[in-house]
Formats: C-alpha cells, structure tokens, sequence
C-alpha cells in the first residue's frame, strides 16, 4: 500500500468519525449525559425486546428493530468497533434512531407497558429520545 493510500483512508475516517460526533451532539437533548444514558440501558434493552415480540403491534413497525438487532450482531458495521470511541458510536446512533422509530409508532400506552422501570426512567428515556410525552389531559 502507498503512503498517499494510508493517508487518504485515515482523512477518510477522521471525517466519518467528525461527523458521527456532529450527529450524536445535535441528536441528543442539551441536558442529557452519558450517565444517564448508560443508567438507562437495561430498562431500554427489554423495553425494546418486549415491543419487538408484541404481536399486537404491526410486523412492519416492529421490523427495523430485528434489522438493528442483525446489525448489532454482524460483524460488519459502518465503523468497525475496534476503532476507539467511533466504533461504537454508529451502533448507538443507529440503535437511537430505531428505537424513536418505534417509540414514536407505538402507543404510548404501550411503551408504559412494557416499560420495565420506573416512570422516571421512562421520562428520561422520552426526553433522551425526543419523543413527545403523553398528553394526561386528553
């Protein structure tokens, strides 16, 4: 491999990896932090396994979550996950967008229901995702 190679693959990855962290700075809410996203996993890994097997939601709103679910699991990712900080920074962009996908789908009944933890986690979860808290008033 030419020198003139090596440096345009390493410009090439400095700029998806610039991006990716332009992407996850605008996308996410200007109080949120990384704690609390990482305090917030477990409840959202079984909120997003129960409403992927509900069956009383549609198979099309529930299919992007088996598609990031293949994803996760491939080998093949959009930045390999070996590359410090970048390599799992796609996997959770991507993982956020679904999850909005589907929050924003679904009941918010639903999410309440299948929420594991407690109705501040669910907030945080709303408010990390931008998803639109449930009017109580209608």
């Amino acid at each position: 491999m030419s020198w003139r190679l090596i440096a345009f693959l390493l410009a090439a990855l400095a700029i998806v990896w610039l991006l990716l962290v332009a992407v996850f700075f605008a996308a996410r809410p200007k109080d949120a932090n990384l704690k609390d996203a990482f305090r917030l996993l477990p409840d959202t890994l079984r909120l997003v396994k129960r409403l992927a097997t509900d069956r009383t939601i549609p198979f099309g709103t529930r299919l992007p979550v088996w598609l990031l679910l293949a994803y996760l699991v491939s080998p093949i990712d959009i930045v390999p996950d070996f590359v410090p900080v970048v390599g799992y920074a796609d996997d959770v962009i991507v993982a956020s967008l679904v999850l909005r996908h589907l929050a924003r789908r679904v009941d918010s009944d639903k999410l309440a229901e299948h929420w594991p933890g407690t109705t501040d986690g669910l907030d945080a979860v709303r408010k990390l995702l931008r998803i639109p808290a449930p009017d109580v008033n209608g």
